[in-house]
């Protein structure tokens, strides 16, 4: 009887998993909340180098700058609207393999409660004779011992097999939680994509009224010389300042890495001393490990481009352009598929010469990172728009401007070929496409001599 007891009321919890769980916060809000308290220390440290950078300029009014609130808005939705889509597919991944899971569980259970029944039922056909019974039979001794053999065997039997589909029920509700989880991961998911699509929608008309009303300001001031002597200055002062603060990270980075190093040293000693002295205490050699420890270690122009130098076809592969950023020379590509006009060391008109080049492509077009490395800034920036820096090591720098929207946070690490933007006309610019720069040490060089175009 008490075997068909404990069955029943395994059978019952089986039957009511699925009201054993209440909802709770889900997993994803606690990750972005936690993603979020990473991110702030960052953007309070680019908030002040940026205000440093604008304190060297004397006041003036740019027509560019009243963009700069909406084409910050549009690039923020655009980012988070395409972190959305890509959190709603590996949660949708998550929960179709939960659903496979749940499906494998279910049938081991079923077949687990099959054999279980069989058990009971070759018990009861036995006669289910009680032990003391048997003892007390007066029976040929070997057939009593044979018995309880058997007995025993039954009994421990269903207690195994009681056990596992215990755990597996056990399983199957934590499952089930992971599920309900999931699903209102992706309900979440679903709200935040409609905010940030009526968002869009709105800083988009906020832009296009603000620049009918700004073209004649604009086009004026993109003929002024100063204006973009400014706005190079402005950007190397930028770079500058983010090579310091990089190597201030990396030293910090190094002097943690140093430190974490000499304790994991320390505590390896401690317990090499402490099996010693038990080792000496036992009189018995040491026979534990050596404890060896390894040593880890688009811009503003006065006279827009419009003769086509060259047609890119070629983009960055993903994985492609890895290594040692010295030594991809010659194996880059660009950024984006686009028309080139304009080249590096090119004269504009009365003003300086290009630092970069400009590609010409259509709004929302793809601006993929062209080597690994991990992305220093991601705001906007007077001249540039909705800029991205993305530093590779070694003092390379690739910097990507007139973006549309940024799609990668200041401290992500980035691959080659990943998106890392899409191309637009932000601040202030007449052509929608990229301006795109490589500078080694702070000072800019021509791309051209280090990637391939078709």
């Amino acid at each position: 009887m008490r075997v068909f007891a404990a069955v029943t009321a395994i059978v019952l919890s089986f039957s009511l998993l699925g009201s054993a769980y209440a909802q709770k916060t889900t997993d994803r809000s606690k990750q972005k909340k936690i993603a979020e308290t990473e991110r702030a220390d960052l953007r309070q440290k680019l908030s002040t180098l940026k205000r440093s950078i604008d304190k060297t300029e004397t006041a003036k009014s740019y027509a560019a700058d009243a963009l700069a609130q909406s084409e910050e808005a549009i690039s923020d939705a655009k980012r988070n609207l395409n972190d959305l889509a890509q959190e709603q597919r590996q949660t949708e991944a998550k929960l179709g393999e939960l659903s496979k899971q749940q499906a494998a569980l279910q049938k081991i259970v079923e077949a687990q409660q099959s054999q279980l029944a069989k058990l009971l039922r070759e018990q009861y056909v036995a006669g289910n004779e009680d032990r003391i019974k048997l003892l007390l039979s007066g029976d040929n001794p070997n057939r009593i011992n044979r018995e309880l053999q058997y007995m025993g065997y039954v009994s421990r039997a269903q207690a195994t097999l009681i056990e596992s589909l215990r755990a597996n029920l056990a399983a199957i509700e934590e499952n089930q939680a992971e599920v309900q989880n999931a699903k209102q991961e992706l309900d979440e998911i679903a709200t935040e994509a409609r905010e940030q699509h009526a968002i869009l929608q709105k800083e988009k008309a906020q832009r296009s009224a603000l620049l009918a009303q700004l073209s004649s300001k604009l086009t004026a001031q993109r003929k002024e010389v100063g204006n973009i002597e400014r706005d190079e200055r402005r950007l190397s002062s930028l770079v500058d300042k983010l090579a310091v603060l990089i190597q201030e990270q990396r030293k910090a980075e190094a002097a943690a890495a140093e430190k974490r190093r000499q304790e994991r040293i320390a505590r390896a000693q401690a317990e090499r001393e402490k099996r010693q002295a038990q080792a000496k205490t036992r009189n018995t050699p040491d026979r534990t490990a050596n404890g060896k420890i390894s040593n880890p270690d688009a811009i503003e122009d006065d006279e827009p481009p419009s003769k086509t130098l060259a047609r890119n076809e070629l983009t960055p592969d993903a994985g492609v352009q890895d290594g040692a950023f010295a030594a991809l020379r010659g194996r880059l590509r660009l950024p984006v598929r686009g028309d080139l006009v304009a080249k590096f060391g090119s004269k504009r008109g009365d003003g300086p010469s290009w630092k970069g080049l400009f590609i010409r492509a259509e709004e929302g077009s793809e601006v993929k990172a062209v080597a690994a490395g991990r992305v220093v800034f991601a705001e906007w920036l007077r001249g540039f728009g909705n800029l991205i820096i993305v530093d590779h090591g070694g003092q390379y720098m690739t910097i990507y401007g007139n973006n549309q929207s940024v799609l990668k946070h200041a401290g992500d690490a980035v691959k080659s070929g990943d998106v890392i933007a899409s191309t637009g006309n932000s601040g202030g610019n007449e052509q929608s496409g990229l301006y795109f720069e490589m500078r080694h040490q702070g000072r800019a060089f021509d791309p051209l001599s280090w990637v391939t175009i078709r």
